[in-house]
């Protein structure tokens, strides 16, 4: 195998699998990517047998063939060549050739015959979604996400088709950790499978991965599933995740619907005040004080270590007072994909849930457990 790529090219496309690769791993091949060179181009693919990636790049391909080498290595090398065109050959037991300008490499690559099966994608089967959609669809959900690995129905993201009030379809996205839950949802048009009409749910690292495909640019992604797995398409690149196995709980029962008692206030003030209370709360806990009363909000936070803090800020509120303990970093997750200028906050008592939405949108809702006074 012998070819001939453009440097900057090469690095883009090592650049984009660093997120996929394995790094700790019993099976060495997972932390290397596989090149295979074909008529003009380079597939370039990766995979930890739950996020997978393959992409075709322009290349003068002097010799088809394949292999695999070091993911992490091979970008490590490229990132460092002067800019020139790069010369890659294999040599007898895996071994790889890297030649530009006066650089000479010579590293140890792996069979392609180890590595895994990326199974081929059907794009028949695939339908539009905006990427912007869901960029911004993704921002407001993963901060939720639980990080527990025993809970592996709540270790991604919940996606499913519903029709709304007016009879539009749409998308939403839920992520729960227990604590908290967040909520998105956008328009969507043309037909989709049934997988999504059901509800699936996408794994973290696929998610994380997915948002910076969206984040490319602000064109068009092809979705769709296949053999118990999303498949995303945006240009010459392919994406498979392995969806989550479990069913995600009821997330409609967690939402109050008399939570009557609400507060309007400035984002930018409120986001200000909770993060300068969050400082001398607890490293562990980061509990903070909000003493509401008719038209201020006292934020509030002591540590007997540390010392207290109090600040008050105006608010459009005209029920009864009511004080709840929040975890400061709950608040701020929600706070910072929050688009409008004021955020609605709404309570029932000190102890149940509290919803926290952006005012006059319906396409963002987020609900916080309070601390325990």
């Amino acid at each position: 195998m012998e070819f001939v790529i453009d440097k900057e090219v090469f690095l883009k496309s090592l650049q984009k699998i660093q997120g996929i690769v394995e790094k700790r791993t019993s099976m060495p091949i997972l932390s290397n990517v596989l090149l295979e060179a074909t008529g003009s181009s380079l597939l370039v693919t990766a995979t930890d047998l739950e996020v997978g990636m393959k992409s075709i790049y322009p290349a003068e391909v002097a010799k088809t063939g394949k292999i695999t080498v070091s993911a992490k290595k091979l970008y490590e090398i490229v990132k460092e060549l002067p800019n020139q065109p790069i010369t890659f050959s294999t040599k007898d037991n895996d071994w790889v050739e890297i030649l530009c300008g006066k650089v000479h490499f010579n590293i140890v690559g792996l069979s392609p015959d180890e590595f895994p099966y990326f199974p081929e994608v059907r794009e028949e089967n695939l339908f539009e979604i905006e990427g912007i959609l869901l960029k911004d669809m993704i921002e407001k959900t993963s901060y939720a996400i639980c990080n527990d690995d025993t809970k592996y129905n709540l270790n991604g993201l919940f996606t499913k088709v519903e029709t709304n009030e007016k009879g539009e379809q749409c998308l939403k996205m839920v992520a729960t950790d227990g604590h908290r839950l967040s909520i998105a949802s956008g328009p969507l048009k043309g037909t989709v499978g049934q997988e999504l009409l059901k509800g699936v749910i996408l794994p973290k690292k696929g998610i994380y991965e997915l948002k910076k495909v969206s984040e490319e640019d602000n064109g068009v992604l092809m979705f769709g599933f296949m053999e118990n797995s999303a498949v995303i398409k945006r240009g010459d690149s392919y994406m498979v995740m392995r969806l989550v196995d479990g069913d995600f709980p009821d997330y409609n029962r967690v939402i109050p619907a008399s939570n009557d008692r609400i507060i309007k206030v400035n984002k930018e003030a409120f986001t200000h005040s909770v993060r300068r209370m969050a400082i001398l709360s607890s490293e562990k806990f980061k509990g903070i004080m909000l003493e509401i009363s008719a038209s201020s909000i006292k934020i509030s936070s002591s540590n007997p270590e540390l010392g207290d803090a109090m600040e008050e800020i105006d608010v459009v509120y005209g029920g009864e007072p009511l004080a709840v303990r929040f975890n400061a970093r709950y608040l701020l997750d929600v706070l910072a994909v929050a688009e409008t200028e004021t955020v609605e906050m709404k309570f029932k008592d000190e102890l149940s849930p509290s919803i926290i939405t952006p005012e006059n949108s319906d396409r963002f809702l987020a609900v916080i457990m309070p601390m325990r006074l």
